[in-house]
């Protein structure tokens, strides 16, 4: 006769008094029964559990003090067995991890890839792993699939019922911190235990009278289970295990991977046992409640299926290690309400004391109480036989749970601390909110049918009679709750724990004298003049600023460009918040230099890496590591990013980085590198040939043609004394046709500066264009032009101010004011860091005050100067040009005195005639013009040393 004949007749009759006949409730509800009777009859000993839930650590607790196996197996990937050696050197929580960056085996761009499976010390894995390593005798093997196979069969896997949405909205911005510590890693926990369906998790919230499923399962499960005994627990946490599994969609495509890992757990079990020789009267298997009552033909050890083939691991280099922990990180990552990781703690740690229940807790554990040193026993034998346990859950199911009666000192001493911590935060409470918020509770349990009131309650009654309408503060009444009851525990890596990299960042930290387990931020102030030992620990911040996330190195004063260090630098450092991120740096190398040598190499060799990412990476390169070979290295690179693009979508940045990268070697070296100027030769080729092109693509911006052209004009002379042809440029230029204004703007000022355009007719043109009423509204276009050609013809700004100014004083109001808002826009969107120039040649221009204003004249309308004689026209004739001619020397050491040089004319035509009648004429003016200047034929007759 079965332990559970009773109990299955009373289903059976229930369900047909319910549905009026025995069908599919039925056989659901009979079904739970013969789950829960098959997991009971198994040889080997299984303890269903629940992640983080006190019930199960206490009722772990109790069965390892009471039976002492010999051979544990766990629920948790088998290849994470080194790394439970080193929890001894943390404080809870922490989080177990493996982290991939070079994958062999899965799809390309899927990496990096990373798994965590955070241990908290009210859990039963936890209660689990200190017993059987600090217990001699005694063997902890771990069955679950590898973290390879997690990744191989994650395509198949969905996402679960569970999301952040269950938690409230509005989280604390400071609480967001706390709960990325896993980042974007896949969570593996021991029995995730939730419904798959989601009307039956909204049935159960509903007349559950609660908001989340987390209050409900601490109500309804973690309460009554908490004094249980152990055969009561086990059936019932089975037995809920089968009801979700029951009730679940039957599209659930999880299913097929938890079948999968059941018969991956039964095969490792079997092999183990068949390895070993233990005896499973010895044994214990921890799994979640789901796969506790698990109908997969390979369950137990009696299976007669045929061996299940475990595939093969892809050949993935998978690196492993500890990172800190938190409750916050565990609820935001497993879909938990916000506070209830924490609420399970203080449930834990108050269930301890009540109970007088020593837990395990490892040798050396930090962040608890200290063991003692004696050596562990060895654990007894096992008793060969269990007897068969007797039904407990027909007393268990009909018994209301024996609820604790109201404890008002407990309560009281929560209203009057949340009070307290409410005017801390700025809200206006008192002793009439104290009060009201006890009220509150013990009302709100009544409502939800409770003997007294939970946490959850509490919190309710917070929100409603403290909070009202308003946060003043940075925290809100939920998150003092969640303070008060025990607050967002925050785990820590130990030093021995920690991988060489990490290690060696806080050695080489040591000097600055500050605490890397800190979570506060510290202030560090460094005199690299009165400290040269300092030095190295200044490059290493800068180093680590590069490779961390933003705020955990942060430099106040000082900063490090080309060419520049400072003498003296101040640092908010928050390294014990983000020791998560130094350690994953520690899968990457040995040293930060060698992290940073390597994500520099990452970043040029990526598919989408452009020119101006290999010269910014060339530009790090050189300030973060120094020397050259890496440099010349990223540079060879960048040249030939540089040669394979098709766009110019970067070129602004190329332009940028490549002007200081060259202004940096011309000042620190004698030569620029090779890479320099192969760059400058490519580039002046490339963008010679793209140049056409570019003028008339849509696609391509005006800002990107600026850059083109400012390359091509201030490389010029480099590039031409490398071997570069002008006539290219200007080749070119002359093949471009650009419709769009900006860019015939852009083409003009190129011409200008080529010779091609003369001044005066590019002022013509521009005259033309605001004397065109058809013209006048997209003259702000032409303008933004010739904005962006100030980057390559610096010296057109003049006539920009002199365009601009024109504008202004020719167009009417009805025409000026509506452009002028065009005007504004135009050049705040396309030119913002060309502007300034353009300010400052008008403040050159104009007048610096207003009494002269109305007696200046603009420079392009005062009369223009008298022109020159053309070069090379015939000398006046007459006896002074006849005796120069003759003696040409004279001439020629005055000119070589002055400065000046000159041809000679090849003839002299008409000569003055001796015999002519009267002086000549020409002789006359010039004896006047120098009877009016004696300065000149002074200063002439000094140089020569005459009188």
């Amino acid at each position: 006769m079965s332990t559970f004949d009773a109990l299955r007749g009373q289903l059976l009759d229930a369900a047909e008094a319910f549905s009026g006949g025995r069908d599919a409730l039925s056989g659901i509800l009979s079904g739970m029964v013969d789950d829960v009777d098959r997991m009971l009859r198994e040889q080997l000993e299984i303890f269903p559990v629940c992640h983080h839930s006190p019930a199960s650590a206490l009722a772990m607790t109790r069965r390892l003090r009471e039976r002492r196996p010999k051979v544990v197996y766990l629920e948790l990937c088998e290849d994470m067995r080194p790394l439970l050696e080193e929890l001894r050197n943390c404080r809870l929580p922490v989080a177990l991890q493996a982290f991939a960056t070079q994958l062999d085996g899965f799809p390309p761009g899927s990496g990096p890839l990373s798994v965590v499976a955070p241990v908290t010390e009210a859990s039963a894995e936890y209660q689990a792993i200190a017993y059987a390593l600090d217990t001699p005798g005694v063997e902890l093997v771990l069955v679950d699939r590898s973290v390879d196979h997690v990744f191989q069969w994650l395509p198949k896997e969905q996402a679960g019922p569970a999301t952040a949405g269950d938690g409230e909205d509005g989280e604390d911005p400071g609480h967001e911190e706390e709960a990325a510590l896993h980042g974007d890693a896949v969570g593996v926990e021991i029995g995730e235990l939730r419904p798959r369906f989601a009307e039956l998790e909204a049935h159960l919230l509903h007349h559950g009278k609660v908001r989340h499923w987390s209050e409900w399962w601490d109500q309804y499960v973690e309460q009554p289970l908490t004094g249980a005994d152990y055969d009561t627990y086990r059936q019932a946490m089975a037995l809920i295990g089968s009801l979700f599994r029951r009730l679940r969609p039957s599209a659930d495509d999880r299913l097929a991977v938890d079948e999968e890992r059941e018969r991956y757990m039964w095969t490792r079990i079997r092999e183990h046992l068949a390895q070993s020789g233990a005896d499973p009267a010895d044994c214990l298997y921890v799994c979640g409640a789901f796969h506790a009552v698990s109908r997969v033909a390979e369950f137990g050890l009696a299976a007669d299926a045929p061996p299940y083939v475990i595939t093969p691991r892809t050949a993935t280099r998978w690196l492993y290690g500890l990172i800190p922990s938190s409750h916050s990180a565990i609820e935001a990552q497993f879909g938990l309400a916000q506070g209830s990781v924490s609420i399970a703690a203080a449930t834990w740690a108050k269930a301890v004391e009540r109970g007088g229940l020593k837990p395990y807790r490892l040798e050396g554990q930090k962040g608890g109480r200290t063991r003692s040193r004696a050596k562990a026993k060895a654990a007894p034998a096992s008793p060969a036989a269990r007897e068969p346990a007797a039904d407990r859950l027909s007393g268990f199911l009909a018994t209301p749970p024996e609820l604790d009666g109201l404890d008002e000192d407990e309560l009281r001493g929560w209203c009057v601390d949340i009070v307290r911590l409410a005017r801390r935060n700025g809200y206006l409470a008192s002793t009439a909110d104290a009060i009201a918020v006890f009220e509150t509770s013990i009302l709100l349990a009544g409502l939800r049918g409770r003997a007294r009131p939970t946490p959850y309650d509490f919190q309710d009654a917070a929100v409603t009679c403290i909070e009202k309408d308003v946060v003043p503060g940075r925290r809100d009444v939920r998150r003092l709750c969640e303070i008060l009851l025990g607050g967002d525990r925050i785990g820590q890596v130990g030093y021995d724990a920690l991988p060489p990299l990490a290690r060696d960042v806080y050695d080489r930290l040591e000097p600055l004298g500050i605490d890397p387990g800190r979570r506060t931020q510290q202030r560090v102030l460094l005199d690299l003049t009165a400290d040269p030992e300092l030095v190295p620990c200044s490059d290493l911040l800068w180093r680590l600023r590069y490779l961390l996330p933003e705020g955990a190195v942060r430099p106040i004063m000082g900063t490090r460009r080309l060419g520049e260090r400072p003498i003296q630098e101040s640092w908010d450092l928050a390294i014990g918040r983000h020791q998560r991120s130094i350690i994953e740096l520690g899968y990457e190398g040995v040293t930060v230099e060698q992290v940073l040598e390597q994500r520099l190499r990452r970043k040029v060799w990526e598919p989408r890496a452009t020119a101006g990412d290999a010269l910014a990476a060339v530009e790090d390169a050189v300030v973060y590591l120094g020397g050259r070979r890496l440099a010349d290295e990223l540079g060879e690179r960048a040249v030939e990013l540089l040669a394979a693009e098709r766009t110019v979508d970067d070129a602004p940045e190329v332009l940028r980085r490549i002007r200081r990268l060259l202004a940096h070697y011309r000042t620190t070296g004698p030569e620029l590198p090779a890479w320099c100027e192969a760059f400058v030769t490519a580039g002046y080729a490339h963008y010679c040939t793209l140049l056409p092109t570019a003028f008339t693509d849509d696609d391509t911006g005006v800002r990107q043609v600026g850059a083109m052209l400012g390359f091509l004009f201030s490389m010029e002379s480099l590039a031409l004394s490398l071997g570069c042809e002008r006539a290219q440029l200007e080749l070119a230029v002359r093949q471009s046709h650009p419709e769009a204004p900006a860019k015939v703007a852009l083409l003009w000022a190129a011409k200008t500066q080529l010779g091609l355009l003369p001044r005066q007719e590019l002022r013509a043109r521009c005259d033309e264009l605001l004397g065109n009423p058809l013209v006048v509204p997209a003259f702000p276009l032409y303008l933004s032009g010739f904005v962006q050609a100030l980057e390559p013809v610096p010296g057109l700004a003049p006539f920009v101010v002199e365009v601009l100014s024109k504008a202004f004083a020719r167009l009417p109001d009805p025409v000026l004011l509506p452009w002028l808002p065009t005007l504004i826009t135009t050049l705040r969107r396309q030119v913002p860091e060309l502007v300034p120039v353009l300010v400052r040649e008008a403040g050159r221009t104009f007048p610096g005050g207003l009494t002269e204003l109305d007696a200046w004249v603009p420079p392009w309308e005062r009369p223009a100067a008298p022109a020159r004689p053309a070069r090379g026209a015939p000398a006046p004739a007459g006896p002074v040009t006849g005796l120069l001619a003759r003696h040409p020397q004279a001439c020629d050491a005055v000119a070589a005195l002055l400065g000046c040089a000159g041809e000679w004319a090849g003839e002299w035509s008409g000569e003055w005639a001796a015999g002519d009648d009267g002086p000549d004429p020409r002789e006359t003016r010039v004896r006047e013009l120098l009877a009016r200047h004696p300065a000149t034929a002074g200063a002439v007759a000094a140089l020569l040393g005459g009188t």
